[in-house]
């Protein structure tokens, strides 16, 4: 699963379940998410992604940092948020661990419609080329991003979606596209502490041997007391470029 949509889910839940901007201050969320696939070879590539991330928001901004423990199981073609990178036909399977791609973020809150239930948010993103390459735990390269993402309430409902660009940096031997991406979805608040809905998430091919991603989350979120939330979701590919299921779960506190 992408840490676009990864994030997204909490952006989203959060939205729907306090439909104004949030208070300035920190929060931490960690959780782990698994997900697994053949990505259009023979072979499954399985992988667990434990994050730790940091977000401090104030006014109209908030800066946010990832700092992720990778673990990729599989023929050791496959990157996480890209997908296969390169052909293989071997069956083979190795196990391989340890930093991810960490990733800083900052949003600017363009449009604050707290009247008529509308925000428009604009973030750019850094992924930074810290897994190891050597390993097929990332590229090695930086990647760069810009996205504007929009949130609608209307009623206990909320709609949202989100349209990027993406920068990748290529490794040696490999050429990789930059890529368009969307994101679209729904959630429904069933009381002032839970909220649950479904996300469409899309993008174009990141490599010639690679394929588009499509796949369909479902998530729920639930406040756990005036600090702390808590998420959980399952996915669903529907292209080669994207695992065949996941699932996850995570927990933010609030300071």
């Amino acid at each position: 699963m992408k840490k676009t949509l990864l994030y997204g889910v909490i952006a989203a839940s959060a939205w729907v379940t306090l439909p104004v901007a949030a208070e300035p201050g920190f929060s931490l969320t960690t959780g782990l998410d698994y997900s697994t696939g053949k990505y259009g070879g023979a072979t499954s590539t399985d992988i667990l992604y434990v994050p730790f991330t940091g977000k401090y928001e104030a006014d109209k901004y908030s800066l946010k940092l990832t700092v992720p423990y990778l673990q990729i199981t599989g023929p050791g073609n496959v990157v996480r948020d890209v997908g296969q990178i390169r052909s293989s036909t071997s069956t083979t399977r190795t196990t391989q661990s340890g930093l991810g791609d960490i990733v800083a973020a900052g949003t600017y809150n363009m449009y604050d419609g707290r009247a008529n239930g509308t925000l428009v948010d604009v973030t750019a993103k850094i992924k930074f080329g810290t897994a190891d390459d050597a390993k097929g735990l990332g590229t090695g390269k930086n990647d760069y991003a810009l996205q504007a993402d929009l949130y609608k309430t209307l009623g206990k409902n909320t709609v949202f979606g989100t349209l990027g660009y993406k920068v990748m940096g290529s490794p040696a031997g490999v050429t990789l596209n930059n890529v368009f991406y969307a994101s679209l979805g729904a959630g429904h608040k069933y009381s002032q502490e839970t909220s649950a809905g479904l996300i469409l998430d899309l993008r174009e091919k990141a490599s010639a041997t690679g394929f588009a991603q499509r796949e369909l989350t479902a998530y729920v979120s639930h406040k756990l007391g005036k600090t702390w939330k808590a998420q959980a979701y399952a996915v669903k590919g529907f292209s080669d470029g994207s695992p065949d299921w996941g699932a996850g779960a995570m927990f933010t506190a609030a300071f």
